[in-house]
């Protein structure tokens, strides 16, 4: 790759190209279960799991699947929240050659219909509390296998469950029983390069119908790789026995599987595993460890945190060795807070399609506030004008984010037409608006379907977003375009207030009025008591847009 203006402004010590070993994505945990077998890999609710065990459960679990008949290519649903069982599941699957669907244990039956049916499915790996809604899609579709867990078996304490206590039916396999079933933890004999699939990220759905992102062996070690070395300035201090990755984003999304989960594999760190985000519970994991070497976040769990009283008691800039914002732009009141308080931070960007990366502010170097960054190692990066998708803008100009490299995923599951529309020439097409300065810095302008177009004027959402989130009263917001007769679309401003404060419309329209072009003004505020958000607190326009379509097709 050519010389870069980004490439600068690297770290000391992160290089601007990396050699990739060409080695399946599970021989990133091998390497550290034969080097640290002893130290921690997991740590849940205080029970903790050795790399060398989680090796032998993992292989145990590989063999039990492959006796019941899964092989390489087959998608195996992993249907967990951040828990042992997970960790397991994903390395038993991808050691077999077969590919991790990773589902949300939130989806509806609907969207977990649509996902089992588009990637022909077989088994799948579930757990208690969603049973109910997994039953009766076993019947309905192609599903052969299921295993079940207790979140829970896996906390001292607790007790481990069977399979009458899960209420299975015949057939089906509890997770406990079939590993204790198998006693072989031999590595399972594939042959897999680094093409071959080894997971299928599905998208959020906000353009539409979910697409399955699929992500191969070379994708996830190339991914791993960047992510570790984009860290080195704090992370290679730390010695390997002492490394702690605070794991809150779900592995059921791309940004935990990787940045996480994946990440703590190839650096020898343990992960503390939160099944779910609860703000008293999370800081009170927080506050039992001395130091957590690296800690993923996004926007909104960063604000729960910092917002919250218990958090100044924690000294988090003593406790956190560096904080990694991702999946939502980070508005810029919220960064400078976080740098007032003294925590190593980063803010980046990436996509599903992208094995969640793509790029980040250096650890050490130049940060640009509201900027995601410079383009990791062997990322190529550039702005296209908007209609044509081929043409570079003019510098200074804002344009589509397209981008080429290891990261880039394989195509859609089973959806040729997205993917030559979505990826062009070996460029990915990310849907997202963005300037990039002299320096090589990127900023997010917004999504492209996210432009209001109002009276004429292409109006960038994010422009009045970052107004909204400086009034002092302000704890969430988000603004979107809604019908208007006379300007085609008008602005509306969606806000969460910090608790115990109150506001008018008016004295919120009146801040922005001082601050914005008259016509990126919102015309109507709505104060809510929260937000639409999506998995990795994400805030989600899509929701509160369909909300808005319904209103305009009562008044009609």
């Amino acid at each position: 790759m050519h010389i870069k203006p980004w490439h600068r402004h690297y770290d000391y010590n992160v290089p601007t190209t990396i050699r990739y070993p060409q080695i399946p994505a599970q021989a990133l945990f091998q390497l550290a279960a034969g080097t640290f077998p002893d130290k921690p890999a997991t740590n849940f609710y205080g029970t903790e799991l050795t790399f060398w065990q989680l090796r032998e459960q993992s292989l145990r679990m590989a063999n039990a699947l492959g006796r019941l008949g899964v092989k390489k290519g087959d998608r195996v649903g992993v249907h967990l929240p951040n828990c042992p069982q997970f960790v397991i599941s994903y390395l038993a699957v991808v050691s077999l050659g077969a590919i991790v669907v990773n589902l949300n244990p939130l989806a509806s039956a609907g969207e977990l219909r649509f996902i089992i049916e588009n990637t022909g499915m077989e088994t799948i790996i579930t757990f208690d509390m969603v049973l109910p809604n997994v039953r009766p899609l076993v019947k309905e579709t192609g599903i052969k296998r299921l295993i079940a867990t207790r979140v829970t078996d896996y906390i001292t304490g607790f007790g481990v469950s069977a399979a009458r206590d899960l209420d299975l039916e015949e057939g089906w396999h509890h997770f406990s029983e079939l590993l204790e079933s198998v006693t072989e933890t031999r590595l399972p004999r594939v042959q897999l390069g680094p093409d071959d699939p080894a997971l299928i990220q599905f998208t959020g759905g906000t353009t539409g119908v979910p697409k399955g992102a699929v992500l191969t062996h070379a994708n996830i070690v190339a991914a791993t790789l960047q992510a570790s070395v984009w860290g080195n300035p704090t992370i290679t201090i730390v010695p390997p026995e002492k490394r702690l990755v605070l794991s809150v984003i779900p592995y059921f999304h791309a940004y935990g599987n990787i940045v996480c989960m994946n990440w703590a594999f190839f650096n020898y760190a343990t992960q503390i595993l939160v099944p779910r985000f609860e703000i008293e519970e999370l800081l009170g994991i927080i506050g039992n460890f001395e130091k957590i070497s690296f800690f993923p976040a996004v926007p909104t769990l960063i604000t729960a945190i910092i917002n919250h009283p218990k958090a100044a008691g924690l000294n988090l800039d003593k406790r956190l060795g560096l904080l990694n914002s991702g999946a939502a732009p980070m508005p810029v009141d919220l960064i400078e807070r976080v740098q007032d308080m003294g925590i190593s931070f980063s803010e980046g960007y990436g996509l599903s399609e992208s094995t969640s990366l793509g790029a980040a502010n250096p650890v050490l170097g130049l940060k640009k506030t509201g900027s995601i960054g410079i383009p990791f190692p062997d990322n190529d990066v550039r702005l296209v004008d908007v209609e044509s998708g081929t043409e570079d803008v003019k510098p200074g100009e804002p344009g589509e984010i397209v981008m080429k490299g290891p990261l880039i995923m394989q195509g859609y599951w089973n959806n040729p037409a997205e993917t030559a529309g979505q990826i062009r020439d070996g460029w990915l097409h990310t849907g997202d608006i963005a300037r990039m300065d002299e320096d090589g810095y990127f900023f997010i302008v917004d999504r492209k379907k996210d432009m209001i177009i109002a009276g004429g004027f292409n109006i960038y959402p994010r422009d009045i977003d970052e107004v909204l989130y400086q009034h002092p009263k302000v704890s969430e917001a988000v603004s979107l375009g809604i019908p208007d007769e006379y300007r085609g679309e008008t602005v509306k401003a969606f806000v969460v207030l910090k608790p115990g404060e109150s506001a008018t419309e008016k004295e919120i329209i009146d801040f922005c009025r001082q601050r914005l072009t008259a016509y990126k003004v919102p015309r109507i505020v709505e104060f809510r008591d929260s937000l639409p958000k999506s998995v990795v607190g994400k805030i989600l326009r899509k929701i509160l847009r369909q909300e808005e379509m319904e209103k305009s097709k009562k008044v009609q």
